[in-house]
């Protein structure tokens, strides 16, 4: 965007350090960084470790390019030219400084664009094998989804940064192709992300048929909607870049000289990376406001028995400093007391365990046994409503009544074994698979493991 006003750069790092702002706070909130660690827990994979610092390394490259840019903008400013106007001023017109920092801050826009990628064929080749994801010993680092999102993210890295290298000598030209390499590559993901967005109702219908807890059902109904608000700032994002990039690479251009086509399409593109991204952010570290707000309380009440403790010790440490006069007058009752009592209580024992009991002691025994073992009893079992199928069985306390059975057609559906993938239930974020190493001897299937967040 060398060509462009110095307002849309300023659209531009605005988003981009409010993006900036968004995933400090977030990750703050969601472990307090902790997910930024190398060795985050037992479990963190290569897998998490890419995907995790792949998106991470993207949001400060695109504040790089847009905050350079910006300043290099309203630093130059603006020049009257003769039968054309005022216009930003072109790059020939820059000082030696600025016009060496144009190809460095396009190569970091293309690789957070490359980056941007890897993030966005992950997530696609994820849906699909959790969509057509079956109990039969499917695992996802064993797939052909999992090989194309290796294969696809090696030539994203790759072509990208070439593009812009191999176009540096025109800054024009090579801000044209870059923006048409990474919009062609952005949107055949945005589209194919497409089918799995008209797919996705069937499939969460399929989960409740098959008896799937509401909490997972809920849990992908969310990402379900935040995958759809995505893609539409997806779209935001890839076709005013694709928009300029075509026309960009014309020998005629009509857009990239008009500049309020120029800054609308650089605004919209702004907003629409941004918000996907932040999206993005929240899909792959999701918060559980339910378990922070038990944390905090945990963390609350844990303070205050340290507290309480310390006073106490405090308290019984003070005591040994107490004058000695105090002291002999309430010992000696205390002892009295206590001697008396031991010797009543020993009398007693004694006497209950020689005396024999009489018969009205035996029948007073014989009930209080009776209600011990009736306390000491488990309560009757509680059967919860079911709904397999289109019946619902009541549920209640205790046995089922006489004449009370399972219908045939659901106790069939009862006895037949499901035939979704156990990752369904354990599904966090696209990120969060992880591969134990384990292997079952009875399936010989990887075992995977869901890695908690707090």
């Amino acid at each position: 965007m060398s060509h462009t006003t110095p307002a849309s750069f300023l659209v531009w790092s605005w988003l981009s350090c409010m993006l900036g702002i968004f995933l400090i706070y977030h990750l703050w909130s969601f472990d307090r960084f902790k997910c930024l660690r190398w060795n985050n827990g037992p479990y963190s994979g290569a897998f998490k470790r890419i995907m995790t610092y792949s998106y991470l390394l993207s949001v400060p490259l695109i504040i790089a390019y847009a905050v350079g840019f910006a300043v290099i903008k309203y630093k130059e400013g603006y020049i009257q030219l003769p039968f054309v106007g005022i216009i930003p001023k072109p790059y020939e017109l820059w000082t030696p400084t600025e016009r060496s920092a144009i190809f460095p801050l396009t190569l970091c826009f293309s690789l957070a664009w490359s980056l941007e990628m890897v993030t966005h064929l992950e997530e696609l080749c994820f849906w699909l094998f959790l969509v057509n994801a079956k109990a039969n010993g499917q695992d996802w680092f064993r797939s052909y989804y999992f090989r194309t999102w290796m294969v696809g993210s090696l030539v994203a890295v790759i072509y990208m940064p070439l593009v812009a290298i191999f176009t540096r000598h025109d800054p024009y030209k090579n801000e044209a192709f870059t923006f048409l390499a990474g919009s062609l590559g952005s949107l055949s993901l945005t589209v194919w992300f497409m089918p799995i967005l008209w797919t996705f109702p069937g499939f969460l219908n399929n989960l409740r048929s098959e008896g799937v807890d509401s909490g997972t059902i809920v849990r992908l109904t969310k990402f379900h909607e935040l995958n759809t608000i995505r893609i539409i700032f997806r779209y935001l994002f890839t076709v005013p870049f694709l928009v300029l990039g075509v026309d960009g690479i014309r020998p005629h251009q009509h857009i990239n000289s008009n500049y309020f086509w120029t800054d609308l399409l650089t605004a919209l593109a702004g907003v629409g990376c941004v918000v996907s991204s932040g999206i993005t952010l929240v899909i792959f570290f999701p918060r559980s406001v339910e378990g922070e707000i038990a944390a905090r309380d945990a963390s609350t009440e844990k303070k205050r028995l340290r507290s309480s403790t310390r006073a106490t010790d405090f308290g019984a440490s003070m005591s040994e400093y107490r004058p000695s006069y105090n002291v002999p007058s309430y010992t000696s009752h205390a002892k009295t007391h206590y001697s008396l009592y031991s010797h009543d209580l020993a009398a007693s024992t004694h006497e209950l365990s020689l005396t024999p009991l009489s018969e009205e002691d035996k029948a007073a025994s014989g009930e209080e046994y009776a209600l011990d073992e009736l306390h000491r009893t488990s309560p009757p079992a509680i059967r919860p409503n079911r709904k397999r199928g289109d019946d619902v069985e009541l549920g209640g306390i205790g046995p089922l009544p006489p004449g009370e059975v399972l219908t045939e057609a659901n106790l069939s559906k009862h006895n037949i074994r499901s035939s979704v993938n156990p990752i369904i239930h354990s599904y966090t974020s696209p990120i969060n698979m992880v591969y134990t190493g384990n292997v079952r001897s009875e399936s010989s299937r990887l075992t995977f493991t869901k890695r908690p967040f707090m």
